[in-house]
């Protein structure tokens, strides 16, 4: 039996797992600890590297004071994080100002200024756009990545652009501050869009450094996913209340540990997420791109693997919309004005079970009612930040148990459409994986496998599939496994829910109309939604 760390660093909060390590991978204990994002005026979004690392040091003590095992059983630690942040450190491995969230958007000008001038096509200058594509694949094309953020900070805060030693993402930081080694992992350095993929070159590109204006001096060195990266540092062991020397991987983002975590490893594997936002991916041995739906071919955790990317930007998000905004008396979600999930009389662990089981034997097409689930824009098969979410065909007899049936329904309709926008490049795999938080309702899985027509598989403790992956990403660095390619042998299906073939012949209708939705009412979400766009 192995014990090994997993560090789930989200935006809102740090989720830190111990899990065991033999014929399975088991959670054997896990505590998490919020901090806090600033939200600024201007568009930036903010956090400060000091409240992670507290935040680790007191849920790895608080597993410590409750799990039967001891700091020394511990044979590694890695992180899952968030990706395309900025965290600028100088010498002493301090950060210079507040880390830069990925959310944050600060950067218009730079993004015009670098990138949207000359010739363009798509918005970028077609000299820069050829060339990027050339190197990574990619184009660093949205205000939020942090190539672009790096150019705001040398612009606006000169002060502290002089102090920077390195450019480093969220995990690295946290790996800089256990073991004093500034690194970046293949999926973080593909992230900034200065990483040269190409078969042979996997380095940072000179060309592209010069280009955009980034001091190569600043760019840490690359690393892989399992790599054992270093030790723990004396002063970092005792603040974590670890052994010195622990190992601590390289470890990987969310985008590339969930698929670990849901066991879709292998060439060709489809994993679905459903979290805050949501996902469909498929692991592919070449890179590619569909411009017109908005997906490519990222750099994972697999060394010449990459993963089939189409995102939405609010999925499991909508659910939450629905409970803060939606769900009131109509379905007795408020027990004496108690939280279901806390009253006496509960039977469900959370809002979502109850949710979703209120609307388990509503009929397909929810009574007619479509709702679009693009509460923040939408990324793919179509990006527009001025999209919105809507009801379509509300009717005197719909309530509230049909609308919420229908963000449901919505959410799974538009997993369907990225599966299919998919399926034009790669083969994508049946069964499919599903993890993340939506995962947890057999309600939400079985409506899945219904809209899709897919068999859908379940692994346990789905939320926790990002913490999964870098436990998987220590078995493979600690020699337990060969490689990730067989990491789905450490991580067998749950639950299957096959698709009933009448239901998924009943959502066709609908389903066309939801794609028709977004076409038809494109002037509509520009003319309500898009100043400043």
């Amino acid at each position: 039996m192995t014990y090994v760390l997993a560090y789930d660093i989200g935006t809102t909060g740090v989720k830190t797992c111990l899990f065991s390590i033999d014929q399975t991978i088991e959670l054997a204990a896990s505590a998490q600890q919020g901090y806090d994002l600033y939200i600024l005026p201007d568009g930036g979004a903010e956090q400060d590297p000091d409240q992670w690392w507290e935040a680790m040091c007191a849920t790895t003590r608080a597993i410590f004071a409750k799990a039967g095992v001891k700091p020394e059983q511990v044979a590694g630690l890695s992180f899952c994080s968030q990706m395309q942040g900025l965290v600028l450190v100088d010498r002493e491995g301090r950060p210079v100002r507040r880390a830069m969230s990925y959310m944050d958007q600060r950067a218009g000008a730079q993004l015009r200024k670098g990138l949207a001038h000359g010739l363009q096509v798509a918005g970028a200058n077609v000299g820069k756009l050829l060339t990027s594509l050339r190197l990574t694949g990619a184009v660093s094309s949205s205000v939020k990545d942090p190539l672009w953020k790096y150019k705001w900070v040398e612009e606006n805060e000169p002060e502290y652009f002089r102090r920077v030693w390195k450019w480093l993402d969220v995990k690295e930081y946290l790996i800089l501050r256990c073991t004093g080694e500034a690194v970046m992992t293949r999926d973080s350095a593909y992230a900034t869009f200065l990483y040269d993929t190409r078969k042979g070159k996997e380095a940072w590109s000179d060309t592209l450094c010069r280009m955009f204006g980034v001091k190569q001096s600043h760019l840490p060195r690359i690393a892989e996913a399992t790599e054992r990266i270093g030790g723990l540092t004396d002063q970092a062991a005792g603040e974590l209340g670890l052994m010195a020397g622990t190992p601590v991987f390289g470890g990987g983002g969310d985008a590339s540990l969930i698929g670990v975590g849901a066991g879709a490893t292998a060439l060709g594997s489809t994993h679905i997420y459903c979290g805050t936002s949501g996902w469909v991916s498929t692991v592919t041995d070449r890179q590619q791109v569909d411009v017109t739906a908005m997906i490519a071919a990222i750099v994972g955790a697999q060394p010449g693997r990459f993963n089939y990317f189409a995102e939405m930007e609010t999925a499991g998000k909508c659910l939450e919309w629905v409970k803060d905004h939606l769900a009131l008396d109509e379905i007795g979600i408020y027990l004496q004005k108690q939280d279901v999930a806390h009253s006496q009389e509960a039977v469900y662990t959370s809002l979502y079970d109850y949710l979703t089981d209120t609307v388990r034997d509503v009929p397909p097409g929810s009574g007619g009612v479509i709702f679009t689930p693009w509460l923040h824009g939408n990324r793919c098969p179509f990006e527009d930040p001025c999209a919105a979410g809507m009801f379509f065909n509300i009717r005197l007899d719909t309530g509230k148990t049909e609308m919420i049936s229908a963000v449901l329904d919505g959410t799974c309709f538009h997993l369907r459409w990225m599966l299919e926008c998919q399926d034009k490049k790669v083969k994508t795999s049946d069964p499919v994986r599903f993890v993340g938080g939506g995962a947890l309702s057999p309600v939400t899985c079985q409506r899945l496998a219904d809209i899709t027509g897919r068999t859908i598989e379940v692994v346990a403790s789905p939320q926790n599939a990002g913490s999964v992956g870098a436990a998987a990403v220590m078995a493979a660095g600690l020699g337990l496994i060969p490689s990730l390619d067989v990491v789905r042998s450490l991580i067998p299906a749950e639950a299957r829910y096959m698709p009933d073939p009448g239901r998924s012949a009943a959502y066709q209708p609908y389903y066309a109309v939801f794609k028709e939705l977004y076409r038809s009412n494109r002037k509509n979400f520009r003319a309500l939604n898009g100043a400043g766009q």
